[in-house]
């Protein structure tokens, strides 16, 4: 059974200031879940993720980051504000270490967390970060890819019609049949009105840090990550992200790393019972064995 917004009480805590929403559900060894950037990404996004976490005696917290959902909007809109962030969570809930399950954007964040703070970060599950790929080797978006590009284009342009959100969640899922009424109604909340406006400053805001460009790019640099590592991907995700999943695996062949069939970008939904089975049995095993 999926578990709905209205189904957890929505928890609200003060980070630096900023009002941030949270849900949970369990109790024992924190793991905290991080929602993508994309338009409408939330806490929610994981909601029906929680009760499997909670069931094999986790404390599950998954919360909206900065501008995203019901946490209020901040001045500074960069990635590093962001990841800083968390640790503030983490801290405001009195949380000495946390496991992470990041999503999409949220993985590269919780890459650097992993190597800038190996004491409080203790795994690392990474849900469809193509950012944590080989690049392509050329530019070759289909169709599909077109199309949501010039979609979410228009979309930093004009605050999104709930056809336009459904539209989005489409290109994003392989099973369409997930979106339902309900769900399509909270997407589109979590996309309007402040969290637009937010969505509109951070696609417009440059991060304040220069890019060296002769830094290691970070999937180069998954192999330093000290903890337990997981990396789960759709075959069927954008980007051609197969193949390049593929590619890190060859390169890399001490990864753990798991490609899913019939799965697209939002892979806590199109993958959720590998997502459950595969990151629980993950955490459990890494934890007994110490690493």
């Amino acid at each position: 059974m999926t578990t709905t917004a209205a189904e957890l009480a929505d928890h609200f805590v003060d980070v630096g200031g900023m009002r941030t929403r949270y849900v949970e559900q369990g109790q024992g060894p924190a793991v905290l879940f991080l929602h993508g950037g994309s338009l409408g990404s939330s806490a929610d996004v994981f909601l029906r993720n929680l009760p499997a976490f909670a069931s094999a005696g986790f404390r599950a917290v998954a919360y909206d980051q900065p501008g995203f959902g019901l946490t209020d909007t901040p001045t500074d809109h960069s990635l590093r504000s962001r990841r800083e962030h968390v640790l503030a969570f983490m801290d405001a809930l009195g949380l000495k270490q946390a496991a992470l399950v990041a999503h999409s954007q949220a993985g590269a964040m919780g890459a650097q967390l992993a190597l800038a703070e190996p004491n409080r970060i203790t795994h690392l599950a990474v849900l469809g970060t193509g950012s944590l790929l080989p690049p392509q080797e050329a530019a070759r978006d289909g169709v599909e890819g077109v199309a949501q590009q010039r979609l979410e284009r228009r979309m930093a342009d004009h605050e999104p019609t709930i056809d336009d959100t459904r539209k989005l969640l489409e290109a994003n899922l392989f099973h369409h049949e997930l979106i339902t009424p309900e769900e399509l109604q909270l997407r589109h909340a979590r996309s309007v009105g402040p969290c637009f406006e937010a969505f509109v400053a951070r696609s417009s805001s440059k991060d304040p840090a220069p890019k060296n460009p002769d830094a290691v790019p970070l999937w180069r640099r998954l192999t330093e990550i000290r903890q337990p590592l997981l990396l789960i991907y759709g075959r069927n995700d954008r980007g051609h992200a197969l193949e390049r999943a593929t590619k890190l695996k060859e390169q890399f062949p001490q990864l753990d790393v798991h490609l899913v069939a019939d799965c697209k970008h939002l892979v806590p939904w199109d993958a959720q019972k590998q997502v459950e089975e595969l990151t629980t049995h993950f955490l459990k095993r890494a934890s007994a064995t110490g690493a």
